[in-house]
């Protein structure tokens, strides 16, 4: 379904979001409560015992969305003001998915010499996040370049008592996680002896190599701008360090690919092409995640495929098996909040993907198959993540994220 430019912008006009009041405001006695004199009770309250902010503000289901704007969407570094629309629709998200209140931060002059524009200065972004931070329960950081993102994420996390979590960082791959462990399952292969080729290694490539082997993935080949993340290159980041192997420097991606069970990219269009897909292993996965045209297209790969089994993913809503991160992150939080959680550590990610990829085997019910009439909703290779509207996500991710929390020792509540 199409809109013109006309369409999106009277969508947007007055902004997506707005404050609702969940207490009445009618009466002389509703304003002596919520305001002077009542309100003062409430002061005492938090000052002489803080947690109890969880429980007479909104803080306990409030999360804040941050951006400073270096890296929206695919569009780049278009600055704070210009990040507002996507952080209203990340807000509209977490409340029609998850029933979280969320609002947009966007960071201005939190940049490299406190200009408008530029690198992000991430001691900046840290002490404005730690400066908002008593009136939330979670941190969503959104749209922040790489490699700054990941400076601030690990600072925040370490800082804060309440869960922070870069979108773009862990969103992804969480989700693509719960598919390759279902295309595992399909393929009859597991996890540990996947042979995986990732090309792309900035927020959410890194990312998803650390979440496929924190889900025991071991043979995991990555390349960047560059060329193959390698143990002789001098110019890898902390983060990009871990995954470097012991490979010829030149090796290619083509080489890399030859034998492949999955290949996944976070990266570019077109980058790959049907000889790439014929080279990998007998029923390969393809994960072409660029947007908003993926790294090779599902024609392409039909067409190179012929009869041949295969599992395409894409991050478009037109083609099945979209990686949407609206999957993860509402129910991320709700499962963080509702034990109110420190963190959001490795073995809750893992619980959401986990609990992602059950979901996804089990009988889609007539209300999500209404909505997708031109889908088989089966189990299998057309069918390996939920759809976003399965209103069972709900009732099973955060379930399964809190319990993390509490096995793990991070949650306030038991």
């Amino acid at each position: 379904m199409t809109a013109t430019r006309e369409d999106i912008l009277r969508y947007h006009k007055g902004g997506k979001i707005a404050l609702s009041l969940p207490k009445p405001l009618a009466t002389q006695r509703d304003l002596t409560l919520a305001y002077t004199p009542g309100v003062a009770t409430a002061v005492r309250e938090i000052a002489a015992k803080p947690e109890a902010a969880y429980d007479v503000t909104a803080k306990g289901n409030l999360v804040a969305v941050v951006s400073d704007g270096t890296a929206i969407l695919g569009l780049g570094d278009l600055g704070a003001s210009a990040s507002i629309p996507v952080m209203e629709g990340k807000a509209v998200l977490f409340k029609a998915f998850a029933g979280i209140d969320a609002w947009p931060v966007p960071l201005g002059c939190c940049r490299m010499g406190g200009k408008d524009t530029g690198p992000t200065d991430p001691e900046r972004v840290i002490a404005a996040v730690k400066a908002i931070a008593p009136q939330y329960g979670g941190i969503n950081l959104e749209d922040i370049a790489s490699p700054a993102c990941f400076e601030i994420e690990d600072a925040l996390d370490a800082e804060l008592d309440i869960p922070v979590f870069h979108d773009d960082q862990w969103g992804t791959a969480v989700i693509a996680t719960a598919g390759v462990m279902n295309f595992s399952r399909i393929k009859g292969r597991a996890m540990g002896d996947l042979k995986i080729v990732i090309n792309g290694a900035g927020a959410a490539g890194t990312r998803i190599a650390d979440m496929l082997k924190a889900a025991g993935v071991r043979d995991i080949t990555m390349f960047d701008i560059k060329g193959v993340l390698c143990t002789g290159r001098r110019d890898l980041s902390r983060q990009n360090s871990v995954h470097a192997r012991d490979v010829a420097p030149g090796t290619t991606r083509r080489e890399a690919m030859r034998g492949a069970d999955v290949f996944i990219g976070v990266s570019a269009a077109n980058v790959i092409d049907g000889d790439d897909v014929l080279a990998m292993d007998d029923f390969p996965a393809i994960f072409a995640m660029a947007n908003p045209d993926p790294e090779i297209t599902p024609e392409a790969v039909a067409a190179a495929m012929g009869s041949r089994r295969y599992v395409m993913v894409t991050g478009r809503s037109d083609y099945p098996n979209q990686i949407n991160n609206v999957l993860g992150f509402p129910y991320l939080f709700r499962g963080a909040l509702d034990v109110r959680a420190t963190t959001i550590n490795y073995d809750m990610k893992v619980a959401a993907a986990n609990a992602l990829a059950a979901l996804a085997r089990e009988p889609v019910t007539p209300e999500v198959a209404a909505l997708y009439p031109d889908e088989d909703l089966v189990f299998g290779p057309s069918y390996i993540i939920p759809k976003p509207f399965d209103k069972r996500l709900l009732l099973t991710v955060p379930k399964a994220v809190a319990q993390a929390a509490v096995a793990s020792g991070v949650a306030r509540l038991g």
